[in-house]
Order: C-alpha cells, then structure tokens, then sequence
C-alpha cells in the first residue's frame, strides 16, 4: 500500500507542477528523505507542505509569463482564424477554387527483360480531386479483370501501374487520362520488352569487379554445360558443367548453387550435388514429375556471379494398364494441428481414355510401411482435410487419381508433418528464448484449474465442397492449462434442431472437416469448448452454408499460338484464364497434323502464358492446345493453333534483295548467292537518318530500311533521343514533337520484326531545331521498288513532309547505273503529280540506283536519299498475274507465288494504294495463289492493279486493266470466206467460254435470225461462230458482227463490207478520224498517197495445212482461175487486207508454182510462190509428254528434229530462253539430235519446257512438263 501510495502522490505532483522547475528540485528533496524516513509518514507530509509552499512560488511565476504565453497564444489563434476564413471564403467561390487536372511528375518510359515487372508512377493534382484511367495502345486497361497482370494504386495525388510478369506483348504505349469537371489531361510513356530469343538454355552474369580481399578480379566461365534434357519416372539424371575461375587463388573455393524453378537445391535423397573444384555435378535420384522445371547453376565468386540455365523435361513413366491416369504431383501438407492436416496436390497431365473421377489419398506413419486410405469415396478437389491424427506422431500422405478404367500409380510421398498444436511447433522451431542474463522474473497467475472455459470466437468456413466443409475457429482466451476438446454442432437451415457432428471422435485441433453432408441443403454451425470442470457455452453460429462447390473451374486460355523456334522445338503462346481462382498453372498438349493422338509437352503445369516445347521431330506439322488448371480441376482446351512445321524459325533465303546486290555482280554470281541464302533472326540496322522538316517544336526525321531484315517482316521502327520517342511506327520516317526550339538533337532508329529488336543505328548529325523557312519543297522519302524485271521496275514514293511556300505540284525520277563515273539522267521530261513510276529501258544484270525530287511554283527542291543499288533481273519462278473468266462468266485476276513463306500474305492494290474498299473486289486466297474477283465489273474498276507478297524476295506484279479488259479478248478477228456457188460465210473462233454463252449476229445494228438469207452456227465444241449468206448483192453492203455474252464478260468482232467503190487520184491524200468523249479523245490517220500495191506472197506451212497470204493495200475483188477448184481440202478467202489460200492435209501433188492474179476489172497484179522442194523445221521425236523426277536425280532427254535446210534449236523454260551453262548443258549434235542435261534437279526445276526448232520454210515446237517430287511429301500425302 505504500507503494501504491508514493505512486498516486508522484501522478498528482506530475499533474500539478509539471512546468516548475523548483518541483524537480523538490522532487530530489522527497525522494532523499524516502529513503530515510517512512514511507508513508514522509509521503504524506511533504505532499501538502510542497503544495503550499510551492503553489506560492509557482502563481508568481505563472503570472510573470503569462501575459507572453497569452499573447503568443492569442496572435496563433488569430492566424488559425484567419486561414480558417480565407479557406472558407474559397469554398463559398468554386470557381476560384477548381482547376483542370495537371502532371506535376510524369510517367517515364522504361525499356527491361522479359518476365520483370515494369511499374510507371506520375503525380497529377487538380479539383476536384481526377479520376485516373490507364490506357495500352488507346484500349482501356481493366485492372480488375487482369489481376495477375496489372495492378493499379491511387495514393492521394500519386498514381502507379504495375505491370507484372512482362512479356514482348506488353510492348506499347501506355497512356495514363486524369479527367475532372474542369477538363482532361494525359500522358503517355512506352514500355518496350527485350525478349530472349530461342533460349533453350539462359547463361546470365553478373561481375562487379575487383575483389580487394585478394587483390585480384575473378572470372568465372562456364563451359561443356548441359543442354535441354529429358528423362522419365524412376530412372536417374545427371547434370553438369565445368567450372572454370581465373585466376586461382589457394584455399579459395566458390560458392556453386542450383535451383530449380528459381528455388535453391538442397541435399536429400532425391537430391545429390557434388564440387570436384572444376566440375559442378547435380544428379536427380529416382525421377519424378515433381523434377521437371529450369535448372540453374549459379556460381558466386567476390567479383560477381555467373550463371547457366536449361530446361528438364520428365515423362511419365508406362502405365500398367491402358487407359488409366498417370500419377498426380506436388503433394503438400498445410495448417497441421493435433490431429488435422490438409493435403494438397496437383492434377496430372494425362487424364488417361476418360476423365478423371476423383483421388484417393493415403496416409503411412513414419516409421511404419503400412499406408491406410484417407477417404472411402473419391474427392474432386485436390485438396483434402484429413482428420482423426495421433497427436505428436508423424506422417506422410500420397495421392492416386482415378478413371473408369482405373487407379493410377500413387505420387511420390509428401515430406513428414507432424500432428501437434501449431504454438508448440513455433516454440520447437524457436528454441530457447533468450540467454540467461543474470535476472530472475518471477511471474504469478491466477489459478484456472477448475475453471469452465470460455466459448471459441471467430468461427468460419474456409472450405466448401460437395464432400465436406472446414470449419476453423479461434480457442477460448480462458480455458486453463489442462487442455481442451471441442464439441461441433450443425443445424439444417429453417430449424432450431442442433446436432452433434464429432459425436464418435473429440476434436483436439481448432479445425474439423464434415463429411456425409447432403448437398444442395444449406446448413449453420457452432462449436462448443469442454474440459474437466464443465462446458462452455457455444460459439457464434455461421451463417447458412449451402453444401456445394465453392471454387469454379478455370475458364479456358485464350487461342494457342505456335512459332518456330529451333529445328526439335516450338514457342507456344497464349491468352490467360479470366477470372480464375487459385490457378495451379496451364498444360500443353500437342499432336501431329491430321492425327487424333494428343501428347504432353509438359508434365508439371507453368505459371506464365509462354512456353517452349522440346523433343519435337524436325519437319512434322504440329498442332498445340491449352488447359488450365486449380484445384477445382481441367479448365476446357483453349483453341487449337494453327500447323506449324518443326524446324529453325527465322533465318530464311536473302529478303529485300534488290538493296542488298553489289553493282557488279553477274547474273550466276547473283543465283548463286540467292539460291545459298543465310540465317539470321533479329534485322539490320537502319541507315541513313536525316531530317526532313524543322519547326520550332518539332522536326521530321527519315532512314533508310534494314539492307537484312531476318527473314520476317520489318513491324516498325522505334526512334530515339535519350529516352525513347513513342511506340513503333511503321514507316521510315518519324516527327518528334515537344522539341525546344534552337536546340541541337541526335537521333538514332531501331527496327523490330516477329524476332525482336535491332540494334540502334548510327546517330544522326547534331540537328538544331529550328523552324525552315526556305520556299522550295523538302524531300521525298521512302523510296522503295517493285516489280523488278530484267528490263523494268517501278519506283514508288511518299510526298515531302514540308512543302515550301507552295503545295507541291509535281516529281522527277532521275536514274544512273550504279557504277563509278555515271551521271544522274532524268526519266522523263515533264513532272508527274503520281507517286508511283515504271521506270522501262533497263539492261538486264546491270544495277540502278534511283533519286526523286519535288516541285513547287518556287521550283524543284531537295532530292531525296539515294535508293539503291537495285539489280534489273527477273527472279527465276516470277509470275504475272493473269486475267481470268471462269465458268460461269465472273472475271478476275490470279496471282501466283511459288515462294511463300510462313506468315506471307498477299497485298492487292489499286493505282498502289492497298484496296480497303471490299464492295468491288473480293479476294480469295488458298495457298500460293490469291484471286481478287470483280465483283459488278464497270469503268470504276479501270487502272493498275498491283499484287504484292510480303516476307518474300520482292515477289509483286501488276496488272493493267482497260476498258477492253472488262470484255472478251479470247477470240480472233472475224474473217470472210467466198464458198462456191457464190456463198459467203463469216466466222470466227472463241478460245474459252462458259456453256452459257450465246451469240447475237447484228448486221448494220440490226439483229439477224436464221432463215433463207442467213443460216448461224455456234459450234461450242470447237469455239467456231458462223454465219453464212446465200449470195452478195449491193443491200449487203455495211457491217457485220458478233457480240458475245458469257455471264458478265462480253465482247464483240466486225467486219465491213464495202461494194465496188472506184479510187482515182483525186482521192489520195491523208485521211484523219479524231474521237472524243468525256473520258479523252483519240485519232487514227490513214495514207491514201500511195497507189494500190500487194506484197510478195507468204507461205506458212505445217504437218497438215499450207497457208499462201497476200497483203494488199486497197480493197479488190478475186479473179481465180479455173486451175484450182474450191473443195473441202483447198479454200480461199479475204480477212482485212489479206488475200488467203489454204490447202488442208498437203500432199507431193501440191508441189508447185502458186500464182495470184488480182484485178479490178482494169488493172491487175501478179504474185507467184514456189513451194517444189521446201522441207520445214519440225520436232519427229523422242520427247515424251510429261516427265516427272525425284528431287536430287539427274534429267537427260534428246530430241530428233528435221528440217530442210537444218533448223535451228532453242530449248525454251517457261517461255524464256535457257542458255548452256553450269546448271543447264545443251546440245545440237549432227544436225539431228537435240539433248539437254539438269544435274540434280530441284522443286525450281519444275515446269513447262519446250524445244523450239526454226528454218526459213517453216518453225516447230515439241513441248513437255517436268515435276519435280520431294519423296517426304510424298509420303505424308498417302
């Protein structure tokens, strides 16, 4: 009581004079005299003297600083005041107050490795208080539905997106809105992600540098290290690398680590590690799937760290029966108490012939070799409660999964958990508390034995499923040291009847799990505590809990994505589950094409949306899917990818070659290096940076293209000053705004394709930012050619950025031979307002390079940079594109590539501007070849239509389309024939049409029907169209023609007839017609000057018919002689100007002297021909029709020609010439035999060949088809 005393006396002396200096002096005083006299007694004496005494003392002082702590209290209460007011006073006038959002701290760029976590912050103030949005290329960005990607914090005026686990897609703008009443402001930062390209192994490290303990700096080399490696169940794997560190330093070793999944290694019995001081070695005992994963050795030296990675696959080891599941992994155990514990595991890969059923779980005593079965019935989830331990025994747990057509093999065993009260296991964990110090506490507590205790609090349901439910709850604060059981309780919702659920087992564990539930019927608990002296009372109760399935199962991952990688593995990409819980991670399984055989490709699910598959077979054409997985079970297959064959990704022939020839290189130089090719992923630098247009806060830049581009498509380029300036842009020049003005800049470029990121370009020259003020236009750019031919290209570019003082009106081309000495010459004379040009009168094999410049009214500008060197040379295999009218009249345009590679697409444009209007053409495209279809053909349709194949070497044709194009032109011109008897017969023949078409026969813009004047024939066998009249007379004098309809293609052919119209002298002259309509105008002239003559008479011979022309330049009737009788086998007749004699199926009695007598009733013309002795050029043999050959083998075929004298011989490929050479070896021996020789023929070899034979009587063709097969395919096609 003493005590207790002096404690309340010093709280009333603390209270009363806790300013007073004297009180502590007086305090001394007390506390002396504590210690002499009684406690008490002296306690209470000096209280009340002191507060007399002091209390004096004290309110002199107080009064003599007073008036300054009141004045210096009043003037702070005065300010408060005043602030108070003037705050107030700004609420009461809002618009004083808002103002529109502002970026105090924007969001940088940040450019990082693939798999880190990028986190952009920016600090925005503005009232009311924005509301922040984060946009990814101008797309909302839903945090909330993105959880494990993005993760979005709004801390008073701080703002952060944290993009987690980034991967190359996450390359982008992104842009952050803050938006409030008074307006909007944004701001934009970009993200780019460097990927490891084709990383079956990771070597990283890290070297800081000299190592002042030693006084030296470590090196550390890793070498002879271990690839991918595969194994499978119960057999055993080694690992190793040698280790190599300089220099050596006695008795200094290095620390050699392995981890497996980013996690370290430690010795166990399925773990062995071992250091020889050169050798690091890992060796992984019986296998199991819980093996599989990245395994690392780090090696860390006191200079730094140096690291190798590689990926190790385990298969499943053979099942014992067909059919059944392979064995679950990753058995866990979790929140052990006195006798619970939770199982946990993962769901195999392979489900076997059915879906799995459910698991059993088993448990085995440590010590003991007996394993019991957990549960009777089979558990969906895999996660089990295991109730009914031993208190303070150990145990290991291991699962089997089951199907219709069995049990599977069980997992491997769970480490050993013990079963006893979690607090116990922190105190063993913890071990002694503290060392002994010296004191002793003692501690005295209120007796409880005999004590009720209190009722358990906190009472939840953690799990819940259609076999059990978990209860969980807190223990009573009191309930004494002798232990306590607890008692559950449940009630079927709607009734007030309470049943004891552990009536047959106490509960020592703060958990209990129910079984025998009926599901679908919701249910409440509580729980009550018990010990020796009584019961508590019971617990809060839960809520009603429906029996059922509280976890979903994942939605499926967005569509497989397959890519090339290595020649035995591919990179399968795809989207995420959404709104999954508790992912477990994904499965991919794959098959071959064609195949209904699904194969793992892992064993142990992958967390990320990435992954590489290994132990694939080179050239097969796999297709991949996706699972993803929780404890709920298999989410369905996402969508299947599309095939992609096994083999190298990237590294393909020579793309964009046209830049890439040397200017002197020959035409075998150059096929020679296509047909080699070379590998390469990422592309070339970008070249050439230059500026284009300046401003005050601007400037444009322009580059040229990557001369190597890596076999894919050039996706964009990035561009850079300091920080990086924007996303990627898709064309080789750029604008960079927000620049200061009369500032000097340095830019460089890097191009991205499908392989990742180039390297920077050479920096440009210091560019000051200054606004241009020069009235000529700047200069054009992106240069870029097509349609290369030996003889033609066409050059196409954009407009300069900065036009001068006026638009620009026009362009020049200028050319030069890529050759020292050459001068520049212009294309053409006048500018052209086009931006595209075909650029004709090239030398085949010779190399151009090519310039533009731009006008204005002011005059001609900058020229542009040089393109070039461009090679003038046809590629072997160039296609053009055609146009087709198929069978039911639709015309359209094929183009064919025999080049494609994976990811080309075929780019139609119109006047090369690509087509996005579909309502005119529709475009079909199936493997190497793409029809654009006229949809409703009119003159809209007219101009130049441009085909152009991208990731490709320039493959690109074009098509002029003219009004005549809309029409039939497969027909020949109409001709006419004199019959005996005076009959007339006009005809002509049609090359390809439908069943469908018709003819209307028109004779003076009249139609015509059969009858006794005129008898028609469509012949749709042979294509022949005639018309035959019975006789001549002066009303026939005019027009005759055809007009063809075939669905939506017409046509039409005329002839005129003109009766006896006499020429005299007085008519020559020089006759003009001129034409114009609203689409142009057009003239013909025609020569009149000259007197009526014929030309020598020309003779054309086959194997069955001679033909003997004359060409006139009047119009004259026939006198024939009687010599030569019109029959079936010799006719005659007039086309145009020409006068005909043919003779079908010659014989030896045709020889002879051929006269021509032609008159006009006053005036005639001779022409003779001789056709005694004459033997033509033909082909009689030893070609076959069609030859097909096995890639690699050697062809060989001789053919017999004839001819009098002896012909000439061409060998003719694709209707170009071949000439003899290393590939080609041609040969004419004794005037007989014609012969050509491939060696080791290729798939290019492919195609239509022909032996071209020509003298002065007459020229020949034998035409066959070489196929060259590759005997793989072959077999996958059967």
């Amino acid at each position: 009581s003493a005590v207790v005393s002096v404690s309340m006396s010093f709280n009333r002396v603390c209270c009363l004079f806790v300013r007073s200096h004297e009180f502590a002096r007086g305090l001394v005083e007390v506390q002396e005299e504590v210690k002499e006299e009684g406690v008490g007694h002296v306690a209470m004496r000096n209280l009340f003297s002191l507060e007399t005494s002091s209390m004096e003392t004290i309110t002199v002082e107080k009064k003599s600083r007073k008036r300054h702590i009141r004045e210096s209290a009043d003037r702070l209460e005065l300010s408060k005041k005043v602030e108070e007011r003037a705050e107030f006073r700004k609420k009461q006038n809002s618009d004083n107050l808002t103002h529109p959002p502002e970026f105090i701290v924007r969001p940088r760029g940040q450019t990082v490795w693939e798999g880190k976590t990028v986190k952009l912050h920016c600090t925005v103030s503005g009232w009311p208080k924005p509301r922040i949005a984060w946009y990814k290329n101008n797309v909302v960005i839903d945090e909330k539905a993105h959880p494990d990607k993005y993760t979005a914090e709004s801390n008073y005026n701080m703002h952060s997106l944290e993009i987690k686990s980034c991967d190359f897609l996450d390359t982008a703008q992104y842009r952050v809105s803050a938006l409030n009443i008074k307006g909007e402001s944004s701001s934009v930062a970009t993200v780019v992600i460097k990927k490891h390209y084709v990383v079956p192994h990771l070597s990283v490290s890290l070297l800081d540098g000299f190592c002042s303990e030693h006084g030296v700096t470590f090196e550390t080399a890793i070498i002879d290290s271990f690839e991918v490696a595969f194994g499978r169940e119960g057999e055993t794997l080694s690992l190793g690398c040698t280790v190599i560190v300089y220099p050596t330093v006695k008795r200094y070793q290095p620390d050699v680590l392995w981890y497996r999944d980013g996690k370290a290694l430690a010795e166990s019995k399925w773990v062995h590690t071992h250091w020889s001081g050169e050798k690091a070695t890992l060796t992984l005992v019986h296998l199991n799937k819980e093996d599989e994963g990245l395994y690392t050795l780090r090696v860390n030296t006191k200079s730094g760290f140096q690291s190798y990675s590689a990926y190790v696959f385990v298969r499943d080891e053979e099942v014992e029966l067909e059919g059944v599941p392979v064995a679950p992994l990753d058995v866990c155990c979790h929140d052990a108490n006195k006798d619970y514990v939770v199982v946990t595991w993962k769901q195999p890969a392979v489900e076997g012939s059915s879906s799995i059923l459910g698991y059993f779980i088993d448990r085995c005593e440590v010590g003991h070799h007996h394993w019991a079965q957990c549960n009777d019935t089979p558990v969906k989830y895999a996660r089990f409660p295991v109730t009914g331990l031993i208190e303070g025994r150990s145990y290991t747990f291991r699962v089997r999964a089951i199907n219709r057509a069995g049990v599977s093999r069980p997992s491997r065993a769970s480490d050993p958990v013990i079963a006893i009260d979690p607090h116990d296991r922190a105190r063993h964990r913890a071990g002694p508390s503290a060392p002994f110090t010296g004191m002793i506490k003692f501690t005295e507590e209120d007796a409880t034995v005999g004590v009720v205790p209190g009722e358990p609090t906190d009472l939840v349901v953690t799990e819940a499923t259609k076999n059990y439910v978990v209860l969980a709850w807190s223990p009573p604060a009191q309930r004494g040291h002798e232990g306590v059981v607890y008692l559950v309780e449940k009630c079927v919702a709607g009734s007030e009847c309470w049943q004891r659920a552990n009536t047959g087992m106490p509960v020592k564990s703060p958990r209990f799990a129910l079984f025998d539930l009926a599901e679908g019927k919701s249910y409440s608990f509580r729980v009550r505590c018990c010990n020796s002296a009584g019961m508590s009372e019971a617990s809060s109760a839960t809520g009603d809990i429906t029996v059922g399935d509280m976890l979903d199962l994942p939605a499926a991952p967005g569509p497989a994505v397959a890519t090339r990688n290595t020649d035995t593995s591919v990179v399968v990409s795809w989207g995420a589950s959404k709104d999954v819980k508790h992912l477990v991670g994904y499965y991919i399984n794959y098959t071959v094409a064609g195949s209904d055989v699904w194969t793992p490709a892992n064993n142990k699910p992958v967390k990320g949306t990435r992954f590489v598959c290994h132990g694939l077979n080179t050239g097969e054409s796999c297709v991949f899917r996706v699972k993803a997985v929780n404890a709920a079970g298999y989410s369905h297959s996402s969508l299947e990818s599309e095939a992609v064959v096994v083999k190298a990704g990237i590294g393909k022939t020579l793309q964009n070659w046209v830049y890439c020839i040397d200017c002197n290189i020959t035409k075998k130089e150059y096929e020679v290096k296509i047909l080699g090719g070379f590998s390469c992923s990422i592309p070339d630098v970008p070249s050439g940076v230059h500026l284009m247009e300046a401003a005050r806060d601007y400037m444009v830049l322009a580059w040229r293209e990557p001369a190597v581009t890596g076999g894919a498509d050039i996706r964009g380029y990035f561009v850079d000053y300091r920080t990086v300036k924007g996303g990627a842009v898709t064309c080789t020049s750029y604008k960079a705004e927000n620049l200061k003005e009369n500032l000097f800049y340095q830019f460089q470029v890097r191009a991205i394709n499908m392989a990742g990121v180039s390297e920077a370009s050479l920096p440009s020259a210091a560019l000051e930012c200054k606004e241009w003020t020069i009235a000529k236009p700047g200069a054009p750019h992106d240069l870029h050619v097509l349609e290369v031919r030996d003889s033609s290209l066409v050059l196409l570019w954009e407009p300069p950025t900065f036009d001068g003082r006026t638009p620009v009106n026009g362009f020049y081309v200028d050319i030069k031979e890529a050759v020292a000495g050459e001068d520049w010459k212009g294309v053409h004379e006048k500018a052209t307002k086009l931006k595209y040009m075909k650029v004709n009168g090239l030398i085949a094999g010779r190399s151009y390079v090519f310039r533009v410049r731009a006008q204005n009214l002011a005059g001609v500008g900058k020229t542009s940079a040089v393109l070039g060197p461009v090679l003038a040379l046809t590629m072997p295999g160039t296609h053009e594109i055609i146009l087709d009218v198929d069978d039911d009249g639709v015309i359209s345009m094929i183009f064919e590539c025999s080049e494609m590679a994976e990811g080309s697409e075929f780019i139609w444009s119109k006047n090369y501007k690509t087509l996005t209007d579909t309502s005119r053409l529709t475009i079909v495209t199936e493997g190497g070849k793409s029809r654009a279809i006229f949809n409703a053909p009119s003159l809209e349709d007219l101009g130049i239509f441009s085909c152009e194949v991208t990731n490709t070497v320039g493959v690109s044709a074009s098509y002029t389309l003219t009004e005549a194009g809309e029409s039939l032109s497969h027909f020949t011109q109409m001709a006419m024939e004199l019959l005996e008897k005076g009959r007339v017969r006009f005809w002509t023949q049609v090359e390809k049409f439908t069943t469908g078409c018709h003819v209307d026969y028109v004779f003076n813009d009249a139609i015509v029907e059969n009858g006794e004047k005129y008898q028609m024939n469509f012949d749709k066998n042979s294509g022949i169209i005639e018309m035959f009249m019975d006789s001549l007379a002066v009303t026939d004098e005019g027009t005759f023609t055809f007009n063809l309809v075939d669905g939506k293609a017409k046509g039409s052919t005329s002839l005129v007839l003109i009766g006896e119209g006499k020429l005299s002298k007085k008519d020559a002259g020089v006759y003009e017609v001129k034409l114009k309509d609203a689409r142009g105008k057009d003239k013909s002239m025609f020569n009149l000057t000259e007197a009526g003559t014929a030309t020598p008479l020309l003779c054309s011979r086959t194997t069955y018919v001679i033909y003997i022309l004359l060409c006139v330049s009047v119009c004259v009737s026939v006198c024939r002689e009687a010599k030569i009788a019109h029959s079936d086998r010799v006719q005659c007749g007039v086309t145009g100007e020409q006068l005909w004699l043919k003779v079908n199926e010659p014989t030896e009695k045709d020889k002879g002297k051929y006269t021509i007598n032609i008159c006009d009733g006053k005036d005639g013309v001779k022409r003779f021909c001789d056709l005694s002795g004459q033997d033509r050029a033909r082909v009689v043999g030893g070609l076959p029709d069609v030859v097909t050959i096995q890639e690699g083998k050697s062809l060989n075929l001789t053919g017999n020609v004839w001819g009098d004298p002896a012909p000439e011989v061409t060998w003719m490929k694709n209707d170009r010439e071949l000439v003899s050479d290393e590939r080609y070896a041609l040969k004419f021996e004794h005037g007989k035999f014609a012969s050509i020789t491939i060696a080791a023929v290729t798939t290019t070899d492919s195609g239509k060949y022909a032996l071209l034979v020509k003298n002065k009587y007459g020229t020949e063709a034998g035409e066959f088809t070489v196929s060259v097969y590759i005997p793989e395919e072959e077999k996958k096609k059967e």
